[in-house]
Formats: structure tokens, sequence, C-alpha cells
């Protein structure tokens, strides 16, 4: 299946810049969130990564700059704001980008089985809950699959594609040649807690989460080595903030569930969700942001 229209519900963290790699691959898409703040702030992160994604390449001199203002108008104008599921009538795939709690999400699948044509494949960028669960709350199980993006979705190419337990093999082959689409590298996966990627990463994070609270060691200190080391991008804890500490919890907190305790939840993180401070969406986690 072709998809001529996409759909992302949920501006927030992640939202913005999924519609925006699927406007980059020329893809119209509608970018959906329940006030219009939320949605507008999704559209400003859409424009913000297109200028530095196009500032790259004048930079380089493969594009003038004329061109990257044309180009840019383009991408931008490829990406409907909206708060309401009336563009939802003509979709061919959606992505749900809501916050990782299974009630909004079946909420949001309910609605979306309604509004959307029945060719429409349903997929939700889920970190670790379950697929097969999110599905029971449409009436298309088999068009119902996880399409899980990584942060920054503009700039990591991996998608992970998650078959469910009713999940057809025509959904599975579609949603992989959307991610191709969209200049994805995407990977399919059975449905376990953490699917591939969180299972290995928060395996291994979950022992620096733990070092720091056993032996007080600065989260500064932590992800200072963990960057200087090249072993990622940047430390868990920075990472957490950018994320988003109440979207990393639950992870965590799932995980810990399914495995046991060798998935370390972090207190501090916890207490930090707790009084409201969720990294840099909050201006405040483990760090202070900028606003």
């Amino acid at each position: 299946m072709f998809v001529f229209k996409a759909a992302v519900v949920g501006a927030g963290t992640m939202g913005g810049e999924i519609a925006q790699a699927i406007a980059a691959a020329d893809v119209p898409v509608v970018l959906k969130d329940v006030d219009q703040g939320s949605v507008d702030r999704g559209l400003d992160k859409a424009r913000e990564v297109t200028a530095a994604q196009l500032a790259s390449l004048v930079k380089k001199e493969k594009i003038t700059q004329e061109q990257a203002q044309e180009r840019a108008q383009e991408i931008i104008g490829r990406i409907t704001p909206t708060t309401s599921y009336d563009e939802f009538s003509d979709v061919d795939f959606v992505i749900e980008a809501v916050p990782e709690q299974m009630e909004i999400k079946q909420s949001v699948f309910a609605q979306l089985d309604i509004c959307t044509p029945g060719h429409a494949i349903l997929a939700t960028n889920t970190s670790a809950l379950s697929i097969s669960e999110i599905a029971y709350a449409t009436s298309r199980p088999d068009r119902v699959v996880g399409f899980h993006f990584f942060y920054p979705a503009s700039v990591m190419r991996l998608v992970e594609v998650i078959e469910g337990d009713e999940t057809s093999s025509q959904t599975l082959q579609s949603a992989t040649a959307f991610a191709q689409l969209i200049r994805k590298a995407p990977i399919r996966c059975s449905e376990v807690p953490g699917f591939v990627v969180n299972r290995i990463l928060n395996s291994a994070v979950s022992e620096l989460w733990k070092i720091q609270e056993e032996e007080g060691v600065e989260v500064g200190e932590i992800d200072a080595i963990v960057a200087e080391s090249k072993a990622a991008p940047m430390g868990p804890f920075y990472l957490a903030d950018l994320v988003g500490l109440d979207t990393v919890l639950k992870v965590a907190e799932y995980l810990q569930d399914s495995y046991g305790d060798r998935f370390y939840v972090h207190q501090g993180m916890r207490e930090l969700v707790d009084a409201g401070n969720l990294g840099r969406k909050t201006q405040k986690g483990f760090y202070e942001h900028a606003s």
C-alpha cells in the first residue's frame, strides 16, 4: 500500500519531528494535538529542524540560500496543523505519539478507528507498551503496528516496526516500506517488553542509574564520561531530560515489572517526575534548561 497522506497524533517531543521527517520525504501530513498551543509548538519544532537541515546543505554548498528558503516553504507547507480529526478522512497511515500511558493510547486508537478510512494503518510510537493491547481498542487489530522512532526523530534513522498478536503480514510490509519512504532504516521485531533497542539500552543505562544513586556520583560527571568515551552521543541523564522524564520513567517501570530487578528504576528521577520536573519540556529535570 502506498501512503499518499499521513497523520501524526501528538505534537510533543517526538510528534513535530516525526511530521517533519514525513513532510521532508514529500508526503503530506496532518499534525494533531488537543490544543492550538501544542500544535504550534510542534510546528515550530518542524520549522527548526527543517532550517537546521537546510542550513547544513547550504554550508556544504549543495544548495543555495534561495533554494533552501523555497525548500523550507515546501516542507512546512505539507504539514497541516489541526486540533480536530476532520482531516483524517483520507489518510493512509497514522502515527500516534501521545504520552506513554495505555489508557490515553487506547482512547486515541478508538477515535482513529472511527475517523480514518478502513484501509488506513494505525501505528503507535510507543517505547515499550503492548501493541496488541493498544490494537484491541480498534476493530482492525490486523492494521495496527508498532512504529517506534528514536530521539531525535529528525536525525536518528532507526525505526522499530513491531508486530502485535494480530498484525497482518501486509501491514508489516506496508509499514516497513513507509519507513523506507521517509528515509528511515526499519528493523522488524516481535512484541516483547522494550522491543529490541530499549530492552538493550535500559539494561545498560539502569546500571549507570544504580551506580549514580548508590555512590552519589554527579549526573554531569557520568554524562561527560559517556560522551567523551563515544559510547553514545550524549549521557543517559541528559538524554532522559530531552526525551521527557515522565516517558523514560514509564518505560523503566514497565521493564522492571516485566523483567525484574535487573532493570533498575532511578529513584531521583521518580522524585523529579512527582514534582512535575519532566526535563526540557518543563525547563527542569536532572538539568536546568532554557525556555
